[in-house]
Protein backbone atom coordinates (compact mmCIF):
# COMPACT_ATOMS: atom_id res chain seq x y z
CA UNK A 1 0.00 0.00 0.00
CA UNK A 2 1.04 3.50 -0.82
CA UNK A 3 1.84 6.05 2.23
CA UNK A 4 -0.58 8.68 2.64
CA UNK A 5 0.43 11.80 0.73
CA UNK A 6 1.04 15.21 2.86
CA UNK A 7 -0.31 18.15 1.39
CA UNK A 8 1.92 21.27 2.00
CA UNK A 9 0.73 24.84 1.34
CA UNK A 10 4.02 27.40 1.04
CA UNK A 11 2.45 30.56 2.17
CA UNK A 12 4.58 33.90 0.54
CA UNK A 13 4.05 37.30 1.49
CA UNK A 14 2.34 39.32 -1.29
CA UNK A 15 1.49 36.04 -3.12
CA UNK A 16 -1.31 33.41 -3.15
CA UNK A 17 0.00 30.24 -2.08
CA UNK A 18 1.51 27.28 -3.77
CA UNK A 19 0.41 23.91 -2.55
CA UNK A 20 1.87 20.78 -3.28
CA UNK A 21 1.33 16.51 -2.83
CA UNK A 22 4.23 14.94 -1.55
CA UNK A 23 5.59 11.93 -3.01
CA UNK A 24 6.84 9.91 0.07
CA UNK A 25 7.19 6.53 -1.69
CA UNK A 26 9.61 8.32 -4.39
CA UNK A 27 11.62 10.21 -1.82
CA UNK A 28 10.85 8.88 2.14
CA UNK A 29 13.88 10.98 3.68
CA UNK A 30 13.51 14.18 1.59
CA UNK A 31 9.77 14.36 2.67
CA UNK A 32 10.46 13.60 6.31
CA UNK A 33 12.88 16.00 6.77
CA UNK A 34 10.79 19.22 4.67
CA UNK A 35 7.86 18.09 6.73
CA UNK A 36 9.86 18.49 9.82
CA UNK A 37 11.57 21.52 8.78
CA UNK A 38 8.02 23.21 8.04
CA UNK A 39 6.05 22.09 11.48
CA UNK A 40 9.25 23.29 12.96
CA UNK A 41 8.61 26.45 11.50
CA UNK A 42 11.86 26.58 10.09
CA UNK A 43 11.31 28.33 6.45
CA UNK A 44 8.70 31.22 8.03
CA UNK A 45 10.81 33.98 6.91
CA UNK A 46 13.33 32.34 4.08
CA UNK A 47 13.68 34.01 1.09
CA UNK A 48 13.47 32.51 -2.47
CA UNK A 49 16.68 33.09 -3.28
CA UNK A 50 17.78 32.09 -6.50
CA UNK A 51 15.05 32.79 -9.38
CA UNK A 52 15.47 31.80 -13.04
CA UNK A 53 12.88 32.24 -15.59
CA UNK A 54 11.73 29.22 -17.30
CA UNK A 55 13.65 27.10 -15.48
CA UNK A 56 12.78 27.19 -11.60
CA UNK A 57 12.71 28.67 -7.83
CA UNK A 58 14.96 27.99 -5.13
CA UNK A 59 14.63 29.36 -1.55
CA UNK A 60 14.51 27.53 2.24
CA UNK A 61 17.86 28.79 3.74
CA UNK A 62 16.28 29.23 6.78
CA UNK A 63 17.95 30.04 10.22
CA UNK A 64 18.33 27.47 12.97
CA UNK A 65 20.03 23.99 13.16
CA UNK A 66 19.52 21.68 9.81
CA UNK A 67 20.68 18.26 9.50
CA UNK A 68 21.99 16.81 5.64
CA UNK A 69 20.25 14.04 4.88
CA UNK A 70 21.09 10.95 1.97
CA UNK A 71 18.33 12.48 -1.16
CA UNK A 72 16.61 9.78 -3.07
CA UNK A 73 18.04 9.84 -6.52
CA UNK A 74 19.25 7.72 -9.13
CA UNK A 75 23.40 8.97 -9.04
CA UNK A 76 23.00 8.52 -5.06
CA UNK A 77 21.57 4.97 -5.67
CA UNK A 78 18.09 5.62 -5.00
CA UNK A 79 15.34 5.10 -8.17
CA UNK A 80 13.07 7.98 -7.93
CA UNK A 81 10.88 8.17 -11.00
CA UNK A 82 9.42 11.56 -10.12
CA UNK A 83 10.49 13.92 -13.35
CA UNK A 84 11.35 17.60 -13.06
CA UNK A 85 8.49 18.90 -14.96
CA UNK A 86 6.38 22.31 -14.24
CA UNK A 87 5.57 22.38 -10.77
CA UNK A 88 7.49 19.58 -9.31
CA UNK A 89 9.38 20.36 -5.98
CA UNK A 90 12.79 18.99 -5.73
CA UNK A 91 15.65 19.29 -3.11
CA UNK A 92 18.66 21.22 -3.54
CA UNK A 93 22.30 20.18 -2.67
CA UNK A 94 25.84 20.95 -3.55
CA UNK A 95 27.77 18.49 -6.11
CA UNK A 96 27.99 15.82 -2.88
CA UNK A 97 25.19 13.35 -3.09
CA UNK A 98 24.47 14.05 0.19
CA UNK A 99 24.55 17.23 0.91
CA UNK A 100 20.80 18.25 1.15
CA UNK A 101 19.33 19.87 4.12
CA UNK A 102 16.74 22.29 3.68
CA UNK A 103 16.83 24.33 0.14
CA UNK A 104 14.31 23.14 -2.42
CA UNK A 105 13.62 24.05 -5.35
CA UNK A 106 10.36 24.47 -7.67
CA UNK A 107 10.87 23.56 -10.85
CA UNK A 108 9.17 26.92 -13.56
CA UNK A 109 9.32 24.85 -16.99
CA UNK A 110 10.51 20.73 -17.09
CA UNK A 111 14.50 20.31 -17.08
CA UNK A 112 14.57 16.62 -18.20
CA UNK A 113 18.51 16.88 -17.25
CA UNK A 114 17.92 17.21 -13.30
CA UNK A 115 15.91 13.58 -13.88
CA UNK A 116 17.96 11.26 -11.65
CA UNK A 117 20.15 13.75 -10.22
CA UNK A 118 18.07 15.41 -7.42
CA UNK A 119 15.66 14.01 -5.15
CA UNK A 120 12.47 15.65 -6.16
CA UNK A 121 9.64 14.84 -3.86
CA UNK A 122 6.37 16.62 -4.91
CA UNK A 123 4.07 17.94 -7.42
CA UNK A 124 2.46 21.66 -7.37
CA UNK A 125 -1.55 21.08 -7.21
CA UNK A 126 -2.19 24.62 -7.19
CA UNK A 127 -0.86 28.05 -6.91
CA UNK A 128 0.13 28.11 -10.57
CA UNK A 129 0.21 31.97 -10.88
CA UNK A 130 2.53 32.40 -7.41
CA UNK A 131 5.22 30.53 -9.63
CA UNK A 132 4.76 32.29 -12.56
CA UNK A 133 4.91 35.53 -10.95
CA UNK A 134 8.18 34.51 -8.52
CA UNK A 135 9.61 33.33 -11.45
CA UNK A 136 8.79 37.24 -13.19
CA UNK A 137 10.35 39.02 -10.48
CA UNK A 138 13.30 41.27 -11.70
CA UNK A 139 16.69 39.78 -10.71
CA UNK A 140 20.50 40.91 -10.47
CA UNK A 141 23.64 38.88 -11.88
CA UNK A 142 23.78 36.19 -9.30
CA UNK A 143 19.45 35.51 -9.94
CA UNK A 144 18.73 37.23 -6.66
CA UNK A 145 15.24 38.80 -6.47
CA UNK A 146 15.86 42.78 -6.52
CA UNK A 147 13.45 42.77 -3.76
CA UNK A 148 12.79 39.72 -1.47
CA UNK A 149 9.95 37.36 -1.67
CA UNK A 150 9.64 35.60 1.31
CA UNK A 151 8.10 32.67 2.65
CA UNK A 152 5.84 33.54 5.93
CA UNK A 153 5.26 29.76 6.54
CA UNK A 154 4.86 26.22 5.27
CA UNK A 155 1.78 24.54 6.24
CA UNK A 156 1.54 20.68 6.57
CA UNK A 157 -1.95 18.89 5.93
CA UNK A 158 -1.68 14.61 6.29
Amino acid sequence: MEPKKPIVTIHVRGYAPMTFELEPAAAPNTVANFIDLATRGYYEGAIFHRVIRNFMIQGGAGSGKVRTIKGEFRQNGVQNDLKHERGVISMARTMVPDSASSQFFVMHKASPHLDGAYAAFGRMTSGFETLDAIASVPTDRQDRPLQDVAIEKVVVSE
